[in-house]
C-alpha cells in the first residue's frame, strides 16, 4: 500500500461523528488495522444524537457509553438510531433490565439514569432508535455485590417490527424498517440480582429455524435458564461492564461473583492490564453447598482512583 492510498484510508474512526461530539479525540487506524494513532482528551459528553448504522446494534455502543459517562465534561444525553435487536449484541432492553441494576450498585446518584426506547429497529436495515441519559454520577467507596439466592420475579418484553409504517411518516422512515420480533426474558433474585436472555426471529431469506414465535420463545427460555445455571452475581451482559467499572473504581477492594468466564471477558482482563497495569485475583468457589451449576469464579482487585478531571470542584 503506497503512502497515498494510507492517507486516503486512514480511518474510520476520525469520520465517526459519534467520536467527533463525543470525545474531543483523534483515532487515526490504518484500513489494514495494523496502526493505531491514539491522541487523547476530554469527554465532552452534552446532547448528542447518533446514527449506528446496519453492521452493528446500538447496544454495541451503549455498553462503553455506560463506562464513559462518569468521565464526561457535561451529563450526557444521546439518541442512538439504528438496530435495537438482534442475535449478535446485546439488545437495549438487556441492557435496561440487567446491566442498568449492576451499574447502579457501582454509583452513588442513579435517580436519573434511562435507558428509553423509542422505536425496533431489527436487522438487515434497522430503524429503530433510543434514547439515553447518563448523568455525571459518583462512584461508591468499594462494591461486593451479594450471591444470588432463590429467583422470585421475571419480566418480559416482547417486540415486534412491522415493515408498514402509517402514511403520515417519511417515506425514508418506511425505507429502513424490517418486519420481525423477538423475546426477551429477565429473572430476578431476592438479593437483586438480574440475569437476562433474549432470542430473536431470523430476517427473511436467512438460514435457520426462528421463524415462528413458539420456536422464538422457546429458544428465549432455554437461554434464560442456561444463564441462571451458569450463576454469579452478574449475567454474561453485565460481566464486563462490571469488570471494567471494578478496575476504575476508587482505591479500595471490590469483589464480584460470576460464572464460566467467556472468551471475551478474559481478553478484557487481559486489555485491562496491559493498559492499567492493573491484575485481578481470581478464586473459584470452595464451599460445596454454593457449588450450584456451572462453576464459580470470584473476581477481585484494588481500583486505580480513576477521577474525572473535567468535574468542578466546589
Amino acid at each position: 500500500m503506497t503512502e497515498t492510498q494510507s492517507d486516503q484510508n486512514l480511518t474510520i474512526l476520525l469520520n465517526n461523528s459519534l467520536c467527533q461530539c463525543l470525545l474531543f479525540v483523534c483515532f487515526l487506524i490504518l484500513i489494514l488495522g495494523t496502526v493505531l494513532k491514539y491522541a487523547p482528551g476530554l469527554l465532552l459528553g452534552g446532547k448528542l444524537q447518533h446514527d449506528c448504522g446496519t453492521e452493528r446494534a446500538i447496544g454495541y455502543f451503549l455498553e462503553p457509553l455506560l463506562c464513559f459517562a462518569p468521565f464526561c465534561k457535561k451529563p450526557l444525553h444521546i439518541t442512538l438510531k439504528g438496530i435495537t435487536n438482534d442475535s449478535v449484541d446485546p439488545s437495549v432492553d438487556a441492557i435496561k433490565y440487567s446491566s442498568l441494576p449492576v451499574l447502579k450498585r457501582f454509583i452513588i446518584n442513579d435517580e436519573n439514569l434511562e435507558v428509553k426506547i423509542i422505536s425496533r429497529g431489527l436487522p438487515p436495515n434497522g430503524g429503530g432508535g433510543s434514547f439515553i441519559h447518563l448523568p455525571r454520577y459518583k462512584y461508591n467507596s468499594s462494591i461486593k455485590i451479594p450471591r444470588p439466592r432463590s429467583l422470585y420475579s421475571r419480566k418480559n418484553s416482547e417486540r415486534e417490527s412491522k415493515g408498514k409504517n402509517s402514511e403520515k411518516e417519511k417515506k425514508e422512515e418506511k425505507e429502513k424498517k424490517s418486519p420481525g420480533f423477538g423475546l426477551t426474558l429477565v429473572a430476578e433474585s431476592t438479593t437483586g440480582v438480574f440475569y437476562s436472555a433474549e432470542a430473536i426471529s431470523k430476517p427473511s431469506g436467512s438460514k435457520g429455524d426462528l421463524f415462528v414465535p413458539e420456536d422464538v420463545a422457546q429458544q428465549a427460555c432455554f437461554n434464560l435458564f442456561e444463564e441462571i445455571n451458569r450463576g454469579g452475581c452478574v449475567d454474561s451482559n453485565s460481566r464486563s461492564i462490571a469488570c471494567l467499572l471494578m478496575a476504575l473504581g476508587p482505591a479500595d477492594v471490590s469483589k464480584i461473583k460470576t460464572g464460566p468466564l467467556s472468551p471475551y471477558t478474559i481478553q478484557l482482563l487481559r486489555h485491562r492490564e496491559d493498559f492499567l497495569q492493573l491484575r485481578i485475583k481470581l478464586d473459584t468457589e470452595k464451599d460445596e453447598k454454593l457449588l450450584l451449576g456451572t462453576n464459580k469464579v470470584y473476581l477481585s482487585c484494588f481500583g486505580v482512583g480513576f477521577v474525572n478531571l473535567s468535574r468542578k470542584v466546589s
